[in-house]
């Protein structure tokens, strides 16, 4: 998992959000937007996990549009 400060470490715990490193979009761990990309094959590389959606943000990733759109709505307009 990532913690805050987006260093990795183990954990016995698993992760209930799932993230990417790379575009930093953290979702459900049932996103159906993630779901169908495993699905095509497409490795899981840069996959992270995330013990709350409070160290998702602290970590510097955003919401995803797709499984979070409430949480999006509130990214994007303060992003603005």
């Amino acid at each position: 998992m990532l913690g805050t400060d987006g260093v990795a470490y183990e954990s016995a715990a698993k992760g209930r959000l799932g993230g990417h490193a790379r575009t930093r979009v953290y979702g459900r761990l049932d996103c159906p937007v993630a779901l169908s990309l495993l699905r095509r094959g497409l490795q899981p590389r840069h996959r992270v996990f995330f013990a709350d959606e409070a160290t998702a943000v602290a970590a510097g990733f955003r919401p995803c549009g797709a499984c979070m759109r409430e949480e999006y709505r509130t990214w994007k307009a303060r992003a603005g």
